[in-house]
Formats: structure tokens, sequence, C-alpha cells
């Protein structure tokens, strides 16, 4: 079973490439020359680091790091070096997935002339503005999938950024959030006192649970400034859009990190070296790749 081995945390890396392998088939027909393409699951991060040069006595400790990870059985928490603190302002170390809605055998109506979207039974009635909704089971193909609410005039009817379907009395569909796939998820604040923004180009650390402390499972960034709706005497609710997507649903309360995110990364060969020079000066370097 892999361990997770603990990176020194100096000196930091003097250059870096991060990048981001997404796995994408495309066919381009020979005749009219249109491409389709289909995205899989295999999307993870990669870099490659290169440490400043540093005497022995410091060097031993990357040394001894890289040896025990064993080539890429063993792991290591680790983030993009160039963006180690977020340039948001929310205030806590963690938000948690919050499941504003999470309903199935639902009747919607769908109209193509303004994408407005209309239940029954207060089904919207916790939805806010800037969230993300997964709809499945509808008759026709574009009204499924992830929409993002633009606009909410009551409980049972809002607006969304994606063109639907008009459809009258759609039933058996289900309704729900934050799951695998998903580029958008809803969060709220971990207290009522935890409050800030989450920009574009911050990282978050999904984590393996409910836990504060739980290790990374996915690490992703905020491709857009997060919407924020301020809730008196509750904790604030957040939309959030992320790249890549989700590999697995999250589930109430999950857990999410803001303060000093964190993938799971392995190196990525067997193996490891290091330089050095007459008076004992180190130059070390590596690649890794995300745990997936």
């Amino acid at each position: 079973m892999a361990k997770i081995i603990e990176m020194p945390t100096t000196p930091n890396f003097i250059t870096s490439n991060f990048r981001l392998v997404r796995s994408v088939g495309s066919v381009a027909s020979p005749y009219t020359g249109k491409v389709r393409t289909q995205e899989y699951d295999g999307v993870f991060w990669e870099a490659s680091v290169t440490l400043p040069p540093m005497r022995r006595s410091t060097a031993l400790n990357w040394q001894s790091f890289l040896l025990e990870l064993e080539g890429p059985i063993n792991h290591f928490k680790f983030a993009d070096p160039d963006a180690l603190t977020n340039t948001g302002t929310y205030s806590n170390p963690n938000l948690r997935s919050d499941h504003r809605i999470n309903a199935s055998s639902q009747t919607l109506s769908f109209n193509n002339t303004n994408n407005v979207i209309t239940g029954t039974g207060n089904v919207f009635a916790n939805i806010v503005v800037g969230d993300f909704i997964f709809i499945s089971g509808a008759e026709d193909n574009p009204n499924n999938g992830q929409h993002k609410v633009t606009t909410k005039t009551d409980s049972n009817t809002i607006r969304v950024d994606t063109t639907l379907t008009t459809a009258i009395n759609d039933s058996g569909i289900s309704i729900i959030c934050n799951q695998k796939g998903a580029t958008g998820i809803n969060l709220d604040a971990s207290s009522s006192s935890a409050t800030g923004t989450i920009k574009k180009g911050d990282y978050l650390q999904i984590t393996s649970g409910t836990a504060t402390d739980g290790d990374p499972v996915q690490y992703v960034m905020v491709t857009q400034d997060a919407t924020l709706t301020t809730v008196g005497g509750s904790a604030d609710l957040y939309g959030v859009n992320i790249q890549p997507k989700l590999r697995t649903a999250l589930s109430d309360n999950h857990r999410v990190r803001f303060a000093t995110p964190k993938g799971l990364f392995r190196l990525s060969t067997n193996t490891v070296d290091w330089d050095a020079d007459n008076i004992s000066n180190y130059g070390i370097s590596f690649s890794c790749i995300e745990v997936v």
C-alpha cells in the first residue's frame, strides 16, 4: 500500500513547469473537415521542477525524500510552486460541499425561448444565483447535463446559461449537484463567521471526506471569480467554476481546502538522481504526476 512521504519545505524551486494533461480523442471527417471530440476520464496535472544549488547539509533532506518515494510507488503532497497562496480573501482554511438540491422523480418544463426551467413543489427553494445543477433523465438531451443558474424568479422557476430544448411536463427527472464530471460546484463556508472571496486562478484541494485534515484526492483551479451569496446569520454560499472536472461525486459537507491547497502526486519515473560539484554544491530536479 502506498505511503504519503512528507516533502521538504525549503528551499523553494527556482524553476517549474506545471501543466494539465487531458485524454481527448478526435476524429476528422475526410469529406467535410468537421472534427468530433471525446474527452475521457484521464485528466491530471504534471510538473517538472528544479531546486536551487544547495550544500550537502540541505540536499540530504531532498535526497532522502526522493529515495523514500521508491520511484512512483509512494505519494507526496504537492502544489503549483508559483501559486502556493491563493489571491482570494476567504477567511477559513476549509469550505464544504453543499447539496442545495438533491431531487428525483421531478416533472420539469423547459423553455428554449428564454432558457427557463420550471418545476413544482418548491424544487429550487434552496438554489441561489450562481449555483450549478446537474439534470439527468430529461427526454431531450440538451436539457440534461450541467447548468448554471443565472436568474431565480421564485422557488420553482430558474433561468440557466445553457440553450434548452422546449419540453412541457417532462417527468422522471433527477436534479443534483457536485457530481462526477461537474465543472461547477456548490460550496458553503465552514462556519457563519467565515467569509471572503474565491478568485479566478485560485487552487482548491478536494479532500478524501468530511474531516478537516483529510488527504487530497484532487487538485483543481478556479476558472472564474466565484459567485458569493451572503446569508445573514448563516454560512455564506459559493458557486465555483473549476477545471478539471470532478473525478468523483462530493458528498454533502465534503471538505474542500482553500488555504495552502495541495494535490497528491507521485514521481514520473523509477530513477532519481542529483549532480554535485567539487565543493559539494548539489543540483536536484525531478518530474511528478498527479495520482488519479
